[in-house]
């Protein structure tokens, strides 16, 4: 095996493991990266939904007070202006969803599914918890979500929702009385979910990953090839030309080229030593010949 082989199986080497190395940590961070850019998206439609509720409560519900006795308007549900502002995104993009799950809803369509009803049912056990995260299978692939409980805090919303006589006719009559009623204060009904898919932002992640790990391994060998060349004409070539010259010294041949030294590296030194004992090696011969 070569000197330039050797060297180079080295350096593969070693380079492999580094970039087997960068590869799996650059990976990882990309995927989290893209992890937290997904939940940065939930986070700001889960505000945007608390936004809006708040803005129904504080500024339309009392605007549409008087109205609601003759004709119920839903604009005035909270829940329903942050579903219905959030379903326009969802024309654009549907993957986004948004939704009030509740346990007892007044609205049949708001009613939780099971995998909703799981984690209400943790907030609901786990009175502490005020967000979760996590992942889930859906139709269109993976999807983060971030889930809030919804907590009656607000006396006033028991008087939709707590007793039926209590609630007003006109919400009676357009959802009926078998749903929505025996809500109690500080009890959790339910929770605000937010889902995000996960496919975009970890395929744009893959595509970054494979760009840098293709412009790492150019990187790597432009570098190998530059340092092939500078190999040749430091080390290799001038070993060649002594190991021709000490192979015709050693045929009898004593009157070749010496080897001309070039620099003050350890090569050059080399070379000096071997011009030394090459003329060494001809003074002895001449002097056995006398």
């Amino acid at each position: 095996m070569g000197l330039r082989l050797k060297f180079n199986v080295v350096l593969l080497i070693a380079f492999a493991l580094g970039m087997g190395g960068i590869a799996l940590v650059s990976r990882a961070m990309l995927e989290e990266n893209a992890r937290e850019e997904i939940l940065h998206i939930a986070g700001i439609m889960m505000e945007s939904a608390v936004a809006i509720r708040g803005y129904t409560v504080r500024e339309i519900r009392p605007l549409l007070a008087v109205q609601i006795k003759r004709q119920f308007l839903p604009q005035t549900v909270p829940a329903y202006a942050a579903t219905t502002n959030i379903r326009g995104l969802r024309e654009k993009y549907p993957e986004y969803t948004y939704k009030e799950a509740t346990l007892n809803p007044t609205n049949p369509a708001d009613r939780a599914t099971d995998w909703e009803t799981t984690i209400i049912d943790h907030f609901r056990n786990n009175s502490e918890t005020t967000e979760l995260v996590g992942e889930r299978v859906t139709a269109t692939g993976p999807s983060l979500y971030m889930a809030r409980p919804i907590q009656i805090k607000d006396p006033s919303c028991l008087a939709c929702h707590g007793k039926i006589d209590d609630a007003p006719q006109t919400m009676l009559d357009r959802y009926g009385n078998a749903n929505g009623f025996g809500w109690r204060l500080d009890e959790i009904v339910g929770a605000q979910l937010v889902s995000v898919p996960m496919s975009v932002p970890l395929e744009r992640a893959e595509k970054t990953f494979w760009t840098f790990v293709f412009a790492l391994g150019a990187v790597m060998v432009g570098i190998i090839v530059v340092l092939n060349i500078l190999l040749h004409f430091i080390v290799v070539a001038p070993v060649k030309r002594m190991s021709a010259i000490a192979h015709e010294v050693s045929m009898g041949k004593l009157d070749v080229e010496e080897c001309t030294p070039r620099g003050k590296d350890e090569i050059a030194s080399l070379a000096g030593s071997f011009n030394r004992m090459r003329r060494s090696l001809d003074n002895a011969m001449k002097m056995l010949d006398e």
